[in-house]
């Protein structure tokens, strides 16, 4: 009987210790055990249909830990509330988020997604100015995924006919909209200005030109209040009034600033490098006659906003060690080319923006190197989602004349000091 107790204990010994290295080959194989399994990647729509097939290579390589994508609409502020109404309710339908560079702080500040390790991902490899984007209070709470600046874009068929370089100032640009355009029957100048966070992008675009500011940097104190955005509203203000910028961007989002470029109806046109991509080849009106330059400013080359979107490991993530790993591939070289070269995205690996056969393929990097280099994120703000309201409602005032800019400003100041006092 002892020979048999003793047995039957050293038996069940075996029998752990055997489950468990069965349990360990397993996870190594096929990706389950703690922290290891299947995901859901939530993203804004995806325009080019390049990420399924990104996916598709990551779920041949793991089995066990496939990813399904959902993806949410193409408006960015749909995508947060979506988003946000999913993790403020606790939810786990998603385990990985491709955010918009500027929900990374209050995404953070909520509670709704976890820090991440540093050590894991080759940061040093970035271009320097995505980091700061996915960081909050000092801590690493993203990884950036792609980066973005503002372009004008430009039909170059047109300024060499004209004699003409493109324009480096506001000055300039307001004299060629207004001069050029109409000679060939085209709208001088668009942005995105339906009241949306496209809105809010041009407005900052044109506060930072000028030298302005919204928040400090902590974003508890408000700096609104300045000559410098004044000025920057203005000449928005001042371009819609005297109609060298078409009044139809007031009902603009990217989508449809880039339809009407497409279509060849504007001379000159802000938006992200995408839209170049599209506009110069495929089925566009002005196929091969597209250049690309810096955002002007008030006597020089000007600031863009800093966009793009970052990859964060929810708070209440079923399998977070599988979660990184993605984001390990997601942000790989291999993976990061074909960011660009699928999916028309500008990576955030530098290197990649000093590639002569991809340079060739997308004339525009070195340009759009130099304007991330240059860049400045949008306000950091734990509640950012009601600053940007608060930039959109103010400056469509403005635009539309229901307000002097002066007296717009001093409106901002004021709602966004209610804001960040809450």
């Amino acid at each position: 009987m002892r020979w048999s107790r003793a047995a039957g204990r050293a038996l069940l010994v075996l029998v752990v210790l055997l489950t468990g290295h069965i349990a360990s080959v397993r996870e190594q194989t096929d990706g389950t055990g703690p922290g290891r399994g299947p995901l859901t990647l939530a993203t804004a729509g995806d325009l080019t249909g390049y990420l399924g097939p990104l996916l598709a290579g990551w779920n041949r390589a793991h089995p066990g830990e496939e990813v399904t994508l959902v993806e949410l609409p193409d408006s960015a502020d749909e995508t947060r509330a979506q988003m946000a109404t999913d993790l403020r309710d606790g939810g786990g339908r998603f385990d990985v988020l491709n955010v918009d560079v500027d929900w990374t702080s209050q995404f953070a500040a909520a509670g709704w997604i976890r820090p991440l390790p540093r050590e894991r991902y080759p940061l040093d490899s970035f271009l320097p100015p995505v980091i700061d984007t996915a960081t909050y209070q000092g801590r690493l709470y993203a990884v950036p995924y792609v980066t973005n600046a503002g372009l004008l874009l430009y039909r170059k068929d047109i300024l060499a006919k004209e004699g003409l370089p493109p324009p480096r100032t506001w000055a300039e640009l307001e004299r060629e909209a207004r001069t050029i355009a109409p000679k060939y029957g085209l709208n001088g100048y668009a942005g995105q200005l339906l009241p949306y966070e496209g809105l809010t992008v041009n407005a900052v675009e044109a506060i930072y030109s000028a030298g302005g500011s919204i928040l400090d940097d902590d974003g508890s104190r408000v700096t609104v209040d300045s000559a410098a955005v004044r000025e920057g509203i203005g000449f928005l203000a001042r371009g819609i009034r005297e109609g060298w910028i078409t009044k139809d961007a007031l009902t603009y989002t990217e989508e449809e600033s880039r339809r009407a470029f497409e279509d060849g109806r504007l001379l000159f046109l802000r938006n992200w490098p995408y839209a170049y991509v599209a506009a110069d080849g495929g089925p566009s009106v002005v196929a091969g006659r597209v250049g690309a330059v810096r955002l002007p400013g008030p006597d020089g080359a000007g600031t863009s906003v800093l966009g793009g979107s970052n990859l964060a490991v929810t708070a209440n993530a079923r399998h977070p060690d599988s979660a990184q790993r993605l984001i390990a591939y997601l942000t790989s070289a291999p993976v990061q080319r074909q960011v660009l070269t699928h999916g028309a995205l500008p990576p955030v690996r530098a290197a990649l923006y000093e590639d002569p056969s991809l340079i060739r393929d997308f004339p525009y990097l070195p340009v759009l190197r130099d304007a991330v280099l240059s860049a400045a994120p949008r306000p950091k703000s734990p509640r950012y989602d009601q600053v940007s309201l608060v930039i959109q409602a103010v400056v469509h005032d403005a635009l539309t004349g229901r307000q002097e800019p002066a007296a717009a400003v001093r409106r901002l100041a004021a709602e966004l000091a209610a804001v960040t006092q809450r």
